[in-house]
């Protein structure tokens, strides 16, 4: 159970309840409990900020990627003394390479000495940026070495918690389930998400001798936001027989839940816990956004930023980073303990699991023994 306990702490430091935009004081109060206890925003006596947040695509509040990242700054620097700030890159979900490069930038001339960037899109900026303030750390969540000392690439490996929620869902029962992901199929994490899922439910349904069907899509995500067009979408696939869905995609969980609740449905969220944004949701895919972010500025303030930048960090289920919030979910048929011996199993390589995610329409050409994907 220690994997279990340390996972569900985790969970617990990335929760995003209803916390609002904050407030303008000083978010520096050593007794917070959870993140959503802190400011979002803050003053300093000098009006700088030590650590900054450069969000992805879409809300920072979006309840999943860009919040549960900005929960580990916020508790970082809460714990530490440190100020901070987030930026979001102007024109929102069109923003261009030239608007995150302007919004991390901001950052830096506005005191910062290190920079979260988040998302794998933030690369054309953050490598413009990053050469030109060779004395600024930068640590780029869902990221990959870039060429640079000054950068350190924190990716995750989402295909270990998509097999568990698809492997999951169904020894629950469920055998028509749906995928609709962000980014538009180019997004490498959403595209590892949706691999591990068909995986495990292919092997799930293996092993219970049945045959199951995925309705598969990119359809609408690309801006990884909400909108009537994904949720009729979704509202049709409940309505012809899908009983669950992966929402993978930041704020398209709220288009995807709300069809959802309309219709009877069911929701597996991603990223982070997401159980207390809807009744809707059974589990969540889980990764630690907030955790790593913890764990990277640390090295940061030890004088051992070294050890990570220039180099790519990829987390999963050996360093408790992925995972499915067992005190949580409302699963009754797939128990607490069999989830347990399925992580250790995969901890210890005895289940396999192929991180090579197809992009786009890839899976389209793809076969599994007892899954039957329907891409949209």
């Amino acid at each position: 159970m220690k994997k279990f306990l340390a996972l569900l702490l985790a969970a617990m430091m990335v929760m995003a309840l209803m916390a609002g935009c904050g407030s303008n004081n000083n978010a520096n109060n050593n007794s917070a409990k959870s993140a959503d206890d802190i400011a979002d925003e803050m003053t300093s006596e000098n009006g700088k900020y030590e650590i900054a947040f450069v969000t992805d695509v879409g809300q920072l509040k979006d309840k999943s990627f860009n919040q549960g990242t900005y929960d580990g700054v916020k508790l970082y620097a809460n714990a530490n003394g440190k100020t901070y700030k987030y930026y979001q890159p102007a024109n929102g979900d069109q923003a261009t390479d030239d608007d995150r490069y302007d919004a991390m930038k901001a950052a830096v001339d506005n005191g910062a000495t290190t920079v979260v960037c988040a998302g794998f899109m933030q690369e054309g900026a953050l490598s413009r940026v990053a050469a030109e303030y060779p004395d600024v750390n930068f640590i780029f969540i869902d990221g990959y070495p870039i060429g640079l000392d000054n950068v350190a690439g924190i990716a995750f490996q989402e295909e270990q918690a998509g097999y568990l929620a698809g492997y999951a869902v169904v020894k629950e029962g469920y055998e028509k389930l749906g995928f609709s992901g962000g980014g538009g199929g180019t997004n490498p994490a959403c595209c590892r998400y949706g691999y591990g899922f068909v995986q495990g439910a292919n092997d799930a349904a293996k092993e219970m001798d049945k045959t199951v069907t995925i309705d598969y899509t990119w359809q609408y995500g690309a801006s990884f936001s909400a909108s009537p067009e994904l949720q009729a979408m979704m509202k049709g696939w409940y309505e012809n027989g899908t009983e669950i869905v992966f929402a993978c995609g930041g704020s398209i969980f709220q288009s995807i839940a709300a069809a959802a609740a309309e219709n009877d449905g069911k929701v597996v969220g991603v990223d982070v816990d997401q159980s207390f944004d809807s009744p809707t949701v059974v589990t969540s895919a889980m990764k630690g956004l907030s955790s790593s972010v913890e764990w990277a500025l640390g090295k940061v303030y030890a004088g051992q930023f070294a050890e990570i930048g220039g180099k790519g960090t990829s987390l999963g289920a050996k360093d408790n980073s992925v995972g499915l919030p067992t005190a949580t979910w409302s699963m009754t048929n797939f128990t607490a303990d069999q989830y347990e011996t399925l992580f250790n199993d995969i901890v210890a390589g005895k289940v396999t699991i192929d991180a090579d995610a197809p992009t786009e329409g890839g899976i389209a050409d793809m076969t599994f023994s007892n899954v039957t994907v329907n891409y949209r």
